[in-house]
């Protein structure tokens, strides 16, 4: 009996290891994807607040920028 019963714990205890592995993630190294996420996120913020704020700045600076290297006939 009491064989028995050693071996239906020996069994149970497997049992319950393998559902053990399944459930934990065996690649840890997954990266960083919520960081990345953020600094996406703020890079397209700040350049749509550079573009609100200094919108009539960068455009005569684009068009000067054209102005000066077109060849003139």
């Amino acid at each position: 009996m009491i064989q028995t019963a050693r071996a239906w714990a020996s069994r149970r205890w497997a049992r319950l290891r393998n559902r053990q592995q399944l459930l934990i993630p065996q690649d840890r190294e997954r990266g960083d994807v919520p960081g990345w996420v953020l600094v996406a996120v703020m890079t397209a913020g700040l350049v749509t607040a550079i573009w609100l704020i200094a919108d009539d700045a960068l455009t005569s600076v684009f068009d000067r920028a054209l102005s000066s290297v077109s060849v003139r006939n």
